[in-house]
């Protein structure tokens, strides 16, 4: 169970190494010009199952981490941001399945976000430490944030929000988690 903890730090790490095998491949990419989608999109993407398989192997470490958060709840606030946490990995694996380029496409990224903000934001309010509940807080309004301010493109846009996504994990990993799990 501890190792879960940690699941949601490991999964960052992971998606950017796909994105990082993606990019290599992928020369024309420009963090300022593109968004990150368009690594998995076939027609303008070389091998864009990279892209897209890193983002199913992610979610599978952001499910991980949600298990983590709802088995160390201490009250229903943690127990459903975990719930909507578990959603959002749902949401980020069919971003791999519905990638750039499809219809579905930016429902699925739209809502995997929406998601995950929204249950760490209910897994903060719920928490007893000062520190993972302001955190949250903060993180959530960060991300609110993120949504009106005008990015030179859509990957800086998601890598700004990504660089929250995997602040929560830290944060919950770091002050937030029961060691007695």
């Amino acid at each position: 169970m501890e190792k879960l903890r940690y699941s949601g730090i490991a999964g960052g790490i992971v998606y950017w190494l796909f994105v990082a095998w993606s990019i290599r491949g992928n020369g024309w990419f420009s963090f300022f010009h593109n968004a990150l989608s368009d690594l998995g999109d076939p027609s303008k993407a070389s091998s864009p199952w990279i892209y897209n398989y890193g983002l199913i192997v992610t979610s599978l470490f952001v499910l991980a981490f949600a298990i983590y958060l709802i088995l160390s709840a201490k009250n229903k606030l943690q127990t459903v941001g975990g719930a909507y946490i578990t959603i959002s990995a749902i949401f980020l694996a069919l971003i791999g399945v519905f990638h750039g380029g499809t219809r579905p496409h930016v429902f699925v990224s739209t809502y995997f976000f929406v998601q995950f903000f929204l249950g760490a934001l209910i897994y903060g309010i719920g928490s007893e430490k000062g520190e993972v509940k302001y955190g949250s807080i903060l993180i959530f309004l960060l991300a609110l944030f993120g949504t009106v301010v005008h990015w030179p493109s859509v990957a800086l846009e998601e890598t700004y929000e990504i660089a929250l996504v995997m602040a929560f994990t830290f944060l919950v990993a770091v002050k937030g988690g029961s060691k007695n799990v």
